[in-house]
């Protein structure tokens, strides 16, 4: 994606929440941190094919950042950015609220390092692991879903594991 990272930390790091809410803001890892945490223990699906069974997540839910903002009536989107300057992504509403959908903080009960996309990524449980975008820095409310970094290459903008990209013959449920 990019040559070069920033590496974010406790001082650096500053997650933006913006776009069409009453309430932006911006948060830090210690303001992060002392949301109520949800654990999430899912298996972690690529769309080539491999899989890591059974891997723990916990963060905040990101239903509860977008309740924090205020989230406006024309809205329909929630769009990611990310501090490497190149990944977006993006999901509806509808699948932004989702209760199995976190800002992650951790991963295999630790925290997030950088080379996994810390200290702060978005963690998609049901869908792909391309829509659990790496190194998160801004959570942007929008009127519409805007294909991000991979639906520009190809991939499906919605990416329900079992549902995508031809990889399967039957949906599941």
């Amino acid at each position: 994606m990019t040559s070069s990272v920033p590496h974010k930390d406790e001082h650096t790091y500053r997650l933006t929440v913006d776009g069409l809410v009453d309430r932006p803001g911006s948060y830090t890892l210690a303001d992060l941190r002392a949301m109520p945490q949800t654990r999430l223990v899912r298996d972690v699906q690529c769309v080539t094919g491999w899989r890591v069974p059974g891997t723990p997540f916990e963060g905040v839910r990101l239903s509860h950042l977008l309740d924090a903002a205020g989230v406006h009536p024309s809205a329909g989107a929630v769009h990611f950015t990310c501090f490497d300057g190149a990944y977006t992504e993006s999901l509806t509403l509808e699948q932004a609220r989702r209760a199995d959908v976190l800002v992650a903080l951790r991963m295999q009960d630790k925290d997030i390092g950088h080379a996994h996309g810390g200290p702060v990524r978005l963690y998609v449980a049901p869908m792909y692991f391309y829509k659990s975008a790496k190194w998160l820095s801004g959570i942007t409310v929008t009127e519409e879903v805007r294909p991000g970094y991979w639906e520009k290459r190809g991939y499906d903008v919605d990416a329900w594991v079992g549902r995508s990209n031809g990889r399967d013959d039957e949906p599941t449920a």
